[in-house]
Protein backbone atom coordinates (compact mmCIF):
# COMPACT_ATOMS: atom_id res chain seq x y z
CA UNK A 1 0.00 0.00 0.00
CA UNK A 2 1.24 3.35 -0.80
CA UNK A 3 2.28 5.68 1.58
CA UNK A 4 0.62 9.31 2.19
CA UNK A 5 2.26 12.67 3.51
CA UNK A 6 0.76 12.02 7.05
CA UNK A 7 1.32 8.51 7.86
CA UNK A 8 -1.99 7.17 9.50
CA UNK A 9 -1.71 5.68 12.38
CA UNK A 10 -1.22 1.96 13.23
CA UNK A 11 -2.76 0.05 16.93
CA UNK A 12 -0.49 -3.03 16.67
CA UNK A 13 -0.96 -6.69 16.87
CA UNK A 14 -4.67 -8.16 16.44
CA UNK A 15 -7.60 -6.47 17.63
CA UNK A 16 -10.06 -9.14 17.27
CA UNK A 17 -10.25 -9.77 21.22
CA UNK A 18 -10.17 -5.39 21.86
CA UNK A 19 -13.57 -5.32 19.40
CA UNK A 20 -15.39 -8.27 21.43
CA UNK A 21 -14.30 -6.60 24.92
CA UNK A 22 -14.92 -3.09 24.11
CA UNK A 23 -17.95 -3.60 21.36
CA UNK A 24 -19.10 -0.44 19.89
CA UNK A 25 -16.77 1.65 22.03
CA UNK A 26 -13.89 0.07 20.20
CA UNK A 27 -13.51 2.71 17.36
CA UNK A 28 -14.32 5.67 19.07
CA UNK A 29 -11.77 5.03 22.08
CA UNK A 30 -8.94 4.56 19.51
CA UNK A 31 -10.06 7.57 17.04
CA UNK A 32 -10.00 9.87 20.49
CA UNK A 33 -6.59 8.82 21.82
CA UNK A 34 -5.11 8.66 18.37
CA UNK A 35 -6.91 11.90 17.44
CA UNK A 36 -7.31 10.77 13.67
CA UNK A 37 -10.28 9.94 11.86
CA UNK A 38 -8.68 6.78 10.34
CA UNK A 39 -6.87 4.48 12.08
CA UNK A 40 -5.09 0.89 10.68
CA UNK A 41 -4.83 -2.53 12.04
CA UNK A 42 -5.67 -6.24 11.93
CA UNK A 43 -8.92 -8.17 12.84
CA UNK A 44 -8.76 -12.28 12.71
CA UNK A 45 -5.18 -11.43 11.34
CA UNK A 46 -6.25 -9.46 8.43
CA UNK A 47 -5.12 -5.54 7.63
CA UNK A 48 -8.21 -3.57 7.97
CA UNK A 49 -8.75 0.45 7.83
CA UNK A 50 -10.96 1.69 10.38
CA UNK A 51 -12.90 5.25 9.67
CA UNK A 52 -15.31 7.76 10.65
CA UNK A 53 -17.38 10.93 9.78
CA UNK A 54 -19.47 12.07 7.11
CA UNK A 55 -16.66 12.44 4.68
CA UNK A 56 -15.75 8.29 5.07
CA UNK A 57 -19.44 7.64 4.94
CA UNK A 58 -19.54 9.20 1.30
CA UNK A 59 -16.16 7.87 0.43
CA UNK A 60 -17.89 4.04 1.84
CA UNK A 61 -20.94 4.22 0.10
CA UNK A 62 -20.66 6.59 -2.72
CA UNK A 63 -18.95 6.29 -6.13
CA UNK A 64 -19.06 2.67 -5.71
CA UNK A 65 -15.22 2.43 -4.31
CA UNK A 66 -16.17 -0.51 -2.01
CA UNK A 67 -17.97 -3.74 -2.64
CA UNK A 68 -19.41 -6.07 0.24
CA UNK A 69 -17.62 -9.11 -1.39
CA UNK A 70 -15.49 -10.85 1.54
CA UNK A 71 -16.12 -7.70 3.55
CA UNK A 72 -18.14 -9.82 6.34
CA UNK A 73 -17.23 -12.79 8.85
CA UNK A 74 -19.12 -15.71 6.64
CA UNK A 75 -20.74 -16.14 10.82
CA UNK A 76 -22.54 -12.73 10.39
CA UNK A 77 -23.34 -12.52 6.44
CA UNK A 78 -25.01 -15.94 6.64
CA UNK A 79 -26.71 -14.70 9.88
CA UNK A 80 -27.88 -11.06 8.34
CA UNK A 81 -27.67 -11.34 4.40
CA UNK A 82 -26.42 -13.97 3.13
CA UNK A 83 -24.85 -14.69 0.09
CA UNK A 84 -26.45 -13.40 -3.91
CA UNK A 85 -28.36 -11.17 -1.27
CA UNK A 86 -29.05 -7.82 -3.28
CA UNK A 87 -26.42 -6.47 -0.29
CA UNK A 88 -24.01 -8.42 -1.57
CA UNK A 89 -23.90 -7.38 -5.34
CA UNK A 90 -22.61 -4.53 -7.53
CA UNK A 91 -23.44 -2.36 -9.93
CA UNK A 92 -25.76 -2.96 -12.81
CA UNK A 93 -27.29 -5.57 -10.78
CA UNK A 94 -27.44 -4.30 -7.41
CA UNK A 95 -29.42 -1.29 -8.63
CA UNK A 96 -31.81 -3.20 -10.36
CA UNK A 97 -32.35 -5.50 -7.59
CA UNK A 98 -32.33 -2.23 -5.21
CA UNK A 99 -35.22 -0.44 -7.52
CA UNK A 100 -37.52 -3.72 -6.66
CA UNK A 101 -37.39 -3.60 -2.98
CA UNK A 102 -37.60 0.50 -3.08
CA UNK A 103 -40.72 0.33 -5.44
CA UNK A 104 -42.87 -1.50 -2.59
CA UNK A 105 -41.68 1.04 -0.16
CA UNK A 106 -43.90 3.68 -0.99
CA UNK A 107 -45.60 5.91 0.90
CA UNK A 108 -49.10 4.12 0.69
CA UNK A 109 -47.19 0.96 1.38
CA UNK A 110 -45.98 2.37 4.78
CA UNK A 111 -49.31 4.08 5.60
CA UNK A 112 -50.57 0.17 5.20
CA UNK A 113 -47.74 -1.13 7.10
CA UNK A 114 -48.30 1.46 10.52
CA UNK A 115 -52.20 -0.13 10.27
CA UNK A 116 -51.39 -3.56 10.26
CA UNK A 117 -48.54 -2.61 13.38
CA UNK A 118 -51.34 -0.98 15.14
CA UNK A 119 -53.89 -3.87 14.50
CA UNK A 120 -50.97 -6.53 15.51
CA UNK A 121 -50.44 -5.07 19.09
CA UNK A 122 -53.88 -4.51 19.79
CA UNK A 123 -53.95 -8.31 18.83
CA UNK A 124 -50.95 -9.37 21.10
CA UNK A 125 -52.70 -6.44 23.56
CA UNK A 126 -55.56 -8.76 24.43
CA UNK A 127 -53.23 -11.20 25.62
CA UNK A 128 -51.32 -8.89 27.81
CA UNK A 129 -54.41 -7.46 29.38
CA UNK A 130 -54.49 -10.88 31.53
CA UNK A 131 -50.69 -11.01 32.67
CA UNK A 132 -49.18 -9.36 35.52
CA UNK A 133 -46.02 -8.87 33.81
CA UNK A 134 -44.18 -8.62 29.94
CA UNK A 135 -41.05 -8.14 28.46
CA UNK A 136 -41.69 -5.98 25.53
CA UNK A 137 -38.78 -7.10 23.74
CA UNK A 138 -40.24 -11.10 23.58
CA UNK A 139 -43.33 -9.99 22.54
CA UNK A 140 -41.87 -7.78 20.23
CA UNK A 141 -40.69 -10.76 18.11
CA UNK A 142 -43.83 -12.20 16.94
CA UNK A 143 -45.99 -9.24 16.91
CA UNK A 144 -43.63 -7.53 14.06
CA UNK A 145 -43.04 -11.12 12.60
CA UNK A 146 -46.29 -11.08 11.82
CA UNK A 147 -46.67 -7.80 10.74
CA UNK A 148 -44.49 -8.41 8.10
CA UNK A 149 -45.77 -10.84 6.93
CA UNK A 150 -48.83 -9.67 6.38
CA UNK A 151 -47.45 -6.49 4.87
CA UNK A 152 -45.32 -8.74 2.46
CA UNK A 153 -48.21 -10.71 1.75
CA UNK A 154 -46.74 -13.60 3.00
CA UNK A 155 -49.37 -16.67 4.06
CA UNK A 156 -48.45 -17.23 8.13
CA UNK A 157 -50.24 -19.89 9.44
CA UNK A 158 -51.07 -19.66 13.11
CA UNK A 159 -49.28 -22.41 14.46
CA UNK A 160 -45.97 -21.08 12.31
CA UNK A 161 -45.83 -17.90 13.90
CA UNK A 162 -43.81 -18.24 17.21
CA UNK A 163 -41.57 -20.71 15.51
CA UNK A 164 -41.17 -18.33 12.75
CA UNK A 165 -40.60 -15.26 15.00
CA UNK A 166 -37.90 -17.73 17.13
CA UNK A 167 -35.80 -17.90 14.49
CA UNK A 168 -35.45 -14.42 13.38
CA UNK A 169 -34.95 -13.30 17.14
CA UNK A 170 -32.22 -15.93 16.89
CA UNK A 171 -30.56 -14.35 13.69
CA UNK A 172 -31.01 -10.86 15.01
CA UNK A 173 -29.48 -12.03 18.58
CA UNK A 174 -26.61 -13.91 17.93
CA UNK A 175 -25.31 -12.46 14.45
CA UNK A 176 -22.94 -10.65 16.14
CA UNK A 177 -21.91 -13.90 17.88
CA UNK A 178 -19.21 -17.02 17.47
CA UNK A 179 -19.85 -20.24 17.94
CA UNK A 180 -22.03 -22.50 19.58
CA UNK A 181 -25.14 -19.66 19.14
CA UNK A 182 -24.24 -18.60 15.89
CA UNK A 183 -24.43 -21.93 14.39
CA UNK A 184 -27.73 -22.26 16.59
CA UNK A 185 -29.23 -19.77 14.89
CA UNK A 186 -28.06 -20.38 11.69
CA UNK A 187 -29.52 -24.02 11.62
CA UNK A 188 -32.64 -22.03 12.70
CA UNK A 189 -32.24 -19.68 9.52
CA UNK A 190 -32.44 -23.37 7.62
CA UNK A 191 -35.84 -23.82 8.63
CA UNK A 192 -36.60 -20.36 7.83
CA UNK A 193 -35.60 -20.26 4.38
CA UNK A 194 -37.43 -23.47 3.42
CA UNK A 195 -40.42 -21.89 5.16
CA UNK A 196 -39.56 -19.32 2.57
CA UNK A 197 -39.03 -21.18 -0.56
CA UNK A 198 -42.37 -22.89 -0.53
CA UNK A 199 -43.72 -19.25 0.06
CA UNK A 200 -41.87 -18.38 -3.57
CA UNK A 201 -43.45 -21.58 -5.00
CA UNK A 202 -46.57 -21.35 -4.19
CA UNK A 203 -46.51 -17.25 -5.28
CA UNK A 204 -45.17 -18.54 -8.61
CA UNK A 205 -48.14 -21.16 -9.12
CA UNK A 206 -50.31 -18.21 -9.13
CA UNK A 207 -50.58 -15.10 -11.46
CA UNK A 208 -48.66 -12.21 -9.84
CA UNK A 209 -49.97 -9.97 -7.37
CA UNK A 210 -48.99 -6.70 -6.47
CA UNK A 211 -47.41 -7.83 -3.16
CA UNK A 212 -43.72 -7.42 -1.81
CA UNK A 213 -43.90 -11.34 -2.13
CA UNK A 214 -45.35 -11.01 -5.67
CA UNK A 215 -42.58 -8.63 -6.43
CA UNK A 216 -40.00 -10.91 -5.28
CA UNK A 217 -41.21 -14.15 -6.78
CA UNK A 218 -41.19 -12.92 -9.99
CA UNK A 219 -38.62 -10.77 -10.33
CA UNK A 220 -35.96 -11.10 -13.00
CA UNK A 221 -32.75 -10.02 -12.66
CA UNK A 222 -31.25 -7.31 -14.97
CA UNK A 223 -30.55 -10.42 -17.59
CA UNK A 224 -33.95 -10.90 -17.17
CA UNK A 225 -33.79 -14.64 -15.31
CA UNK A 226 -36.14 -15.13 -12.68
CA UNK A 227 -34.27 -15.58 -9.43
CA UNK A 228 -33.13 -18.93 -8.52
CA UNK A 229 -36.04 -19.98 -5.72
CA UNK A 230 -33.01 -19.94 -2.84
CA UNK A 231 -31.98 -16.11 -3.82
CA UNK A 232 -35.87 -14.98 -3.83
CA UNK A 233 -35.97 -16.73 -0.35
CA UNK A 234 -33.06 -15.25 1.10
CA UNK A 235 -34.59 -11.77 -0.22
CA UNK A 236 -37.55 -12.11 1.20
CA UNK A 237 -36.13 -12.95 4.61
CA UNK A 238 -33.74 -9.99 3.88
CA UNK A 239 -37.33 -8.11 3.96
CA UNK A 240 -38.98 -9.62 7.29
CA UNK A 241 -36.25 -9.88 9.47
CA UNK A 242 -35.20 -6.55 9.79
CA UNK A 243 -38.33 -5.67 10.08
CA UNK A 244 -38.55 -7.90 13.42
CA UNK A 245 -35.05 -6.17 14.44
CA UNK A 246 -36.73 -2.74 14.64
CA UNK A 247 -38.14 -4.48 18.09
CA UNK A 248 -34.80 -3.27 19.41
CA UNK A 249 -34.95 0.00 18.63
CA UNK A 250 -38.55 0.37 20.17
CA UNK A 251 -37.10 -1.05 23.57
CA UNK A 252 -34.81 1.72 23.36
CA UNK A 253 -38.30 3.80 22.91
CA UNK A 254 -39.51 2.65 25.96
CA UNK A 255 -36.71 3.40 27.91
CA UNK A 256 -36.38 6.74 26.32
CA UNK A 257 -39.82 7.86 27.03
CA UNK A 258 -39.20 6.52 30.72
CA UNK A 259 -36.48 8.55 31.27
CA UNK A 260 -37.68 11.73 29.35
CA UNK A 261 -40.92 11.76 30.52
CA UNK A 262 -41.29 14.99 28.99
CA UNK A 263 -41.77 13.17 25.53
CA UNK A 264 -44.00 10.73 27.10
CA UNK A 265 -46.20 13.93 27.82
CA UNK A 266 -46.46 15.80 24.65
CA UNK A 267 -47.13 12.54 22.75
CA UNK A 268 -49.86 12.04 25.07
CA UNK A 269 -51.40 15.25 24.08
CA UNK A 270 -51.18 14.32 20.39
CA UNK A 271 -48.25 16.09 19.21
CA UNK A 272 -47.90 13.82 16.61
CA UNK A 273 -45.68 15.96 13.96
CA UNK A 274 -43.01 15.15 16.53
CA UNK A 275 -43.12 11.21 16.39
CA UNK A 276 -40.84 11.11 13.16
CA UNK A 277 -37.95 13.58 14.99
CA UNK A 278 -38.32 11.25 17.90
CA UNK A 279 -37.71 8.30 15.87
CA UNK A 280 -35.11 9.44 14.33
CA UNK A 281 -33.13 10.43 17.47
CA UNK A 282 -33.70 6.88 18.51
CA UNK A 283 -32.07 5.44 15.79
CA UNK A 284 -29.05 7.61 16.03
CA UNK A 285 -28.86 7.58 19.70
CA UNK A 286 -29.42 3.68 19.83
CA UNK A 287 -26.78 1.52 19.22
CA UNK A 288 -27.77 -0.75 16.42
CA UNK A 289 -24.99 -2.56 14.49
CA UNK A 290 -21.20 -0.68 15.09
CA UNK A 291 -19.81 -1.72 12.05
CA UNK A 292 -19.76 -2.57 8.14
CA UNK A 293 -17.41 -3.17 5.66
CA UNK A 294 -16.36 -2.75 2.81
CA UNK A 295 -13.71 -3.99 0.21
CA UNK A 296 -11.68 -1.59 -2.02
CA UNK A 297 -12.66 -1.91 -5.56
CA UNK A 298 -9.31 -0.49 -7.42
CA UNK A 299 -6.87 1.16 -6.81
CA UNK A 300 -7.89 4.26 -4.82
CA UNK A 301 -7.43 7.55 -2.52
CA UNK A 302 -9.43 9.31 0.70
CA UNK A 303 -9.52 10.35 4.01
CA UNK A 304 -5.47 10.60 3.84
CA UNK A 305 -5.30 7.30 2.57
CA UNK A 306 -4.10 5.37 -0.34
CA UNK A 307 -6.13 2.31 -0.56
CA UNK A 308 -5.44 -1.23 -2.82
CA UNK A 309 -7.91 -3.10 -4.61
CA UNK A 310 -9.11 -5.20 -2.68
CA UNK A 311 -8.36 -3.72 0.77
CA UNK A 312 -10.46 -4.58 3.88
CA UNK A 313 -12.44 -1.32 5.44
CA UNK A 314 -14.46 -0.34 8.20
CA UNK A 315 -16.65 2.36 8.58
CA UNK A 316 -17.31 2.92 12.12
CA UNK A 317 -21.17 3.50 12.43
CA UNK A 318 -21.55 3.88 15.96
CA UNK A 319 -18.83 6.56 16.00
CA UNK A 320 -20.27 8.30 13.13
CA UNK A 321 -23.51 8.59 15.02
CA UNK A 322 -21.74 10.18 17.72
CA UNK A 323 -19.57 12.07 15.92
CA UNK A 324 -18.96 15.56 18.50
CA UNK A 325 -18.31 17.49 14.87
CA UNK A 326 -21.54 16.58 13.42
CA UNK A 327 -23.29 16.30 15.96
CA UNK A 328 -24.28 18.84 19.19
CA UNK A 329 -24.23 17.31 22.35
CA UNK A 330 -23.89 13.72 20.38
CA UNK A 331 -24.09 11.76 24.29
CA UNK A 332 -27.52 13.71 24.64
CA UNK A 333 -30.87 12.18 23.67
CA UNK A 334 -32.47 15.25 21.83
CA UNK A 335 -35.32 14.50 19.05
CA UNK A 336 -35.44 18.10 18.69
CA UNK A 337 -32.23 18.27 16.83
CA UNK A 338 -34.36 16.80 13.56
CA UNK A 339 -37.35 18.89 14.15
CA UNK A 340 -35.19 21.65 12.85
CA UNK A 341 -32.57 20.06 10.50
CA UNK A 342 -32.82 17.54 7.83
CA UNK A 343 -30.05 14.92 8.75
CA UNK A 344 -26.60 14.71 6.17
CA UNK A 345 -27.37 11.61 4.29
CA UNK A 346 -23.51 10.70 5.24
CA UNK A 347 -24.07 11.86 9.13
CA UNK A 348 -26.78 9.96 10.27
CA UNK A 349 -26.19 6.52 9.14
CA UNK A 350 -27.23 3.43 11.75
CA UNK A 351 -28.46 2.05 8.38
CA UNK A 352 -26.06 2.91 5.96
CA UNK A 353 -25.06 5.96 4.01
CA UNK A 354 -25.18 7.57 0.67
CA UNK A 355 -28.12 7.03 -1.60
CA UNK A 356 -30.30 3.81 -1.24
CA UNK A 357 -31.23 3.95 -5.29
CA UNK A 358 -27.44 3.57 -6.56
CA UNK A 359 -25.75 2.02 -3.02
CA UNK A 360 -25.89 0.19 0.14
CA UNK A 361 -28.10 2.40 2.09
CA UNK A 362 -30.48 0.58 3.69
CA UNK A 363 -34.46 -0.25 2.02
CA UNK A 364 -35.69 -0.97 4.84
CA UNK A 365 -34.90 2.75 6.59
CA UNK A 366 -38.53 4.43 5.69
CA UNK A 367 -40.37 1.01 7.68
CA UNK A 368 -38.02 1.85 10.23
CA UNK A 369 -39.13 5.08 10.79
CA UNK A 370 -42.74 4.20 10.38
CA UNK A 371 -42.38 1.26 13.17
CA UNK A 372 -40.42 3.24 15.69
CA UNK A 373 -42.79 6.32 15.42
CA UNK A 374 -45.91 3.85 15.20
CA UNK A 375 -44.66 2.11 18.26
CA UNK A 376 -44.09 5.61 19.95
CA UNK A 377 -47.70 6.50 19.23
CA UNK A 378 -49.10 3.13 20.43
CA UNK A 379 -47.39 4.03 23.56
CA UNK A 380 -48.55 6.79 24.59
CA UNK A 381 -51.98 7.08 23.22
CA UNK A 382 -53.10 3.86 22.69
CA UNK A 383 -51.47 2.00 25.95
CA UNK A 384 -51.69 2.30 29.22
CA UNK A 385 -48.85 0.53 31.64
CA UNK A 386 -46.67 0.71 34.60
CA UNK A 387 -42.93 0.46 34.20
CA UNK A 388 -41.70 -1.55 37.55
CA UNK A 389 -38.11 -1.33 39.02
CA UNK A 390 -35.48 -2.78 36.25
CA UNK A 391 -32.23 -2.94 34.47
CA UNK A 392 -31.49 -0.72 32.19
CA UNK A 393 -28.44 -1.10 31.48
CA UNK A 394 -26.92 -1.21 28.11
CA UNK A 395 -23.76 -3.52 27.56
CA UNK A 396 -21.56 -2.28 24.49
CA UNK A 397 -19.73 -4.97 24.35
CA UNK A 398 -23.40 -6.86 23.06
CA UNK A 399 -23.61 -6.39 19.46
CA UNK A 400 -26.15 -5.98 19.05
CA UNK A 401 -26.92 -4.21 21.82
CA UNK A 402 -30.41 -3.91 24.31
CA UNK A 403 -30.94 -2.55 27.21
CA UNK A 404 -30.81 -5.79 29.75
CA UNK A 405 -34.37 -5.94 30.80
CA UNK A 406 -35.84 -5.82 27.29
CA UNK A 407 -38.33 -3.18 28.36
CA UNK A 408 -40.60 -4.79 31.25
CA UNK A 409 -44.14 -3.50 31.28
CA UNK A 410 -46.88 -4.33 33.92
CA UNK A 411 -50.56 -4.10 34.23
CA UNK A 412 -51.02 -3.78 29.87
CA UNK A 413 -54.18 -2.66 28.96
CA UNK A 414 -54.07 -2.09 25.17
CA UNK A 415 -57.42 0.34 24.46
CA UNK A 416 -59.50 -0.34 20.78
Amino acid sequence: MATTETPIPRVHGDSSIALLREGYRFGINRFDRLHADVFRTHLMLRPVTFMRGASASELFYEGRRFSRDRALPESVLHSLQDEHSVQTLEGVAHRHRKAMFLDVMDEVSMHRLAGIFAAEWRRAGDAWRGRNEIVLQQELYEVLTRTACAWAGVPLAESDAAPRAREFAAMIANAGTFGVPNWISRAGRLRTEAWARNAIDASRELPMVPTVLGAIAHHRSHDGRLLDNSVAAIELLNVIRPMVAVGRFIVFAVWLLEAFPEWRQRFESGDDGLLEPFAQEVRRFSPFFPVVGGRATRDLEGEGVSFSKGDWVMLDLYATNRDPRLWHSPETFSPARFAVDVPDRNALIPQGGGVAADGHRCPGEEPTLVLIAEAVRLLTQSTDYTVPPQDWRVSLNRMPAQPKSGARLADVAVHR
